[in-house]
This record gives structure tokens, C-alpha cells and sequence, in this order.
């Protein structure tokens, strides 16, 4: 792990402002023999996303927040392209080879469900730059992997989870049955039970790989989190992309807490849904995908794999719904502690 790029990382997630450099620039000779302002050359981004797109307000929003910052703060052209509901590894193929051909350069997948894809191209396109989130299986001369320690924040919305149940009783929904996804599961059991073994977690996933519509099926994760609310859960996180919407629903009708992922979910849920998301585990993917951008616009581009987590404030949790503020002593010794490397959080169930 290159810890200069993760401390970068964690300045975003507490706000604070980033210093830009420029793209690259050269300098214009006037016809006085004078110079002006540099230029800065124009670079060419490329961004495929996962199903669900734009409008997920979960982990693909956080990729188009990094875009947007990027649009906003570099001389930056763009084009976005999304996957579709139940596409196979080919039409991943096809979306990144149309960015290559077109002169994308670099380009960054959006999920670990284009790996296969990526093996594919990246070796076409070896002058060209890619970037994919949650993914390092990809190894070439051209491709940097984005990782996350999301089993740490998951150990904290776990605790937090721990400390508001009445009913000893929380449930966990998984968008799709991977590795990457039982690290949350994972995290958020073992926090749960680090505050007290005895408590009952439902763990329940909507769809199993390589079927990865779990990630944008509201419905099926309603019917999910109703079901554990029935069965007397009364906390319910979700590691499921867009489908959590169904999450938030189901915590109103059943007047139960959720806890939701990646991006601070209070902040974009309906008015009614707020008083009821307890808290969100965050996954900076809106600075990494900046970052990536940023560093090759400057030269800075480095295959291989950097992985971001709780020490360098790739990850932590929300706090923007009040209700967490009771349990914050208890969260943030947790994060101490697993900062000081005194707890070793699990990455399998």
C-alpha cells in the first residue's frame, strides 16, 4: 500500500480542500518575445460504470462525484458509459474498447464485475491507462486497482448497530454473494459482536454471482429487510448498491432503523427516511477516482494496486443523523483501536 496516496484520500473525507496541479502545461511565445499564461493540455477521461449508473446515490454516484470534481478543477474532456441490467462479461469488452478507440485515455471501470473484461483489453490499449475499483486481479503494466478496507468501516456501523438494538436482534442485506461484499458482512458482524457476542445477526443476500442484479433491485431488497424487521431485527444494514432504496422504504413502514453504504445515505434520502438511517459505513470511491485522474493528468501513474482504510481515512462512517451521537464514544475508541492495529477485523464470514 502507498501510504502518500491513502493519506490524500482521507483529507477528502473530512472535507478538507485538495491543492490542484495543473494538467500539464507549455508556455506561448507572444510576437513580443514575451510569454503568457501556460496552457494546460486537455486530457481525455473515460468512466464505465456498473449497473445501476448514475442516480444510485450509493457507489456509482460516488465515481461520478470524483468525475465531477475532476471536470471542475482540471482541463478535463469526459464520456460515460454504463453497464446494463444483466449484461455479460462481452458488452463489459465492447464498453471499454469503444473509450479506448476513441482516444479515452485513462480510463477507469467502475466495479470488480470488469475485471474479466479489463484482462481483455488493457493488453490491446498498452498505451493507454486504467484504473479499476475493487478489483486487483488485473495485473499489467497499465492497470492500477483501487481497494478498500471495507470490513473496517463495517466493524464501526457494526458497534453502532450493537448499541441501538433493543431487540438484540440486527439483520445485513448483500447486494451479491462475492468476497468483496462478505467483507461487510464480515466486518459488520464482528463489530455487532464485539459489543455483545449473544446478539443475532439475519444475513440475507438478493442475488448470487455471476448474477449481479442484487445491486440495483429495490424491490427484492424491501422484501428482504421487511422480512427481517418481521423476524424482530430492528437495525438492518446493506452492502447492496441501489437496491437499498428498498432498505430505507421498508425502515419507514416498520418504523426501524437502517444503516446504508458507501456515500452518506442521510444526506440524499427522503425527508422521511432520515430520522430512521442511523448511520452510513463510507468508501471514499469519489477521491480515489479523483486522485487517479489527477495523478496521471501529472505524470503520476503507477500499476499495481493501493488499498485504503480507516488509517489513512479511506473509510469511516457517517454522522449526520444525531441519533449516532450517543453511540460515538464506543465507535471511535473501536476506530482507535483498529488504527493501532490492537484489532484485527475479519474479511470472511
Amino acid at each position: 500500500m502507498r501510504a502518500s496516496r491513502g493519506t490524500k484520500l482521507g483529507a477528502v473525507l473530512i472535507a478538507a480542500a485538495l491543492v490542484i496541479a495543473g494538467c500539464s502545461s507549455s508556455k506561448k511565445t507572444t510576437g513580443g518575445g514575451g510569454t503568457t499564461e501556460p496552457t494546460k493540455k486537455s486530457v481525455k477521461v473515460g468512466l464505465a460504470y456498473d449497473v445501476g449508473g448514475r442516480g444510485d446515490k450509493s457507489f456509482n454516484d460516488l465515481a461520478a462525484a470524483g468525475l465531477e470534481k475532476a471536470k471542475k478543477d482540471l482541463n478535463i474532456d469526459v464520456k460515460e458509459l454504463s453497464a446494463a441490467q444483466g449484461e455479460n462479461d462481452q458488452a463489459k469488452q465492447d464498453r471499454l474498447e469503444l473509450l479506448a478507440k476513441a482516444g479515452y485515455n485513462p480510463i477507469i471501470a467502475v466495479g470488480f464485475a470488469y475485471a474479466t473484461a479489463l484482462g481483455k483489453v488493457a493488453p490491446k490499449y498498452p498505451n493507454i491507462h486504467f484504473a479499476i475499483i475493487d478489483d486487483d486481479s488485473v495485473k499489467a503494466p497499465n492497470v492500477e486497482g483501487l481497494l478498500f478496507h471495507e470490513e473496517q468501516s463495517s466493524y464501526l456501523v457494526g458497534v453502532a448497530a450493537a448499541l441501538a438494538s433493543t431487540t438484540k436482534t440486527i439483520g445485513f442485506i448483500g447486494g451479491v454473494e462475492t468476497p468483496l461484499i462478505q467483507k461487510f458482512q464480515a466486518g459488520y458482524v464482528a463489530g455487532a459482536h464485539s459489543i455483545d457476542p449473544t446478539i443475532k445477526v439475519k444475513v440475507q443476500y438478493i442475488s448470487q454471482a455471476p448474477d449481479f442484479s442484487g445491486f440495483n433491485d429495490p424491490a427484492k431488497a424491501k422484501v428482504i429487510a421487511e422480512g427481517q424487521y418481521d423476524e424482530g431485527a430492528d437495525v438492518v444494514y446493506h452492502a447492496a448498491g441501489g437496491s437499498g432504496s428498498g432498505l430505507f422504504q421498508a425502515a419507514v413502514e416498520k418504523n426501524k432503523l437502517a444503516i446504508g453504504v458507501d456515500s452518506d445515505q442521510y444526506q440524499t434520502a427522503d425527508p422521511a427516511q432520515q430520522p430512521l438511517i442511523l448511520t452510513s459505513a463510507l468508501k471514499g470511491v469519489d477521491t480515489a477516482v479523483y486522485n487517479f485522474i489527477e495523478d496521471d493528468a501529472n505524470g503520476k501513474f503507477a500499476a499495481g494496486s493501493v488499498r485504503f482504510g480507516l488509517k489513512e481515512g479511506g473509510v469511516g462512517y457517517a454522522t449526520s443523523n444525531p441519533k449516532i451521537d450517543q453511540y460515538k464514544a464506543k465507535i471511535e475508541e473501536a476506530k482507535a483501536a483498529i488504527i493501532a492495529g490492537t484489532i484485527t477485523v475479519p474479511t470472511t464470514p
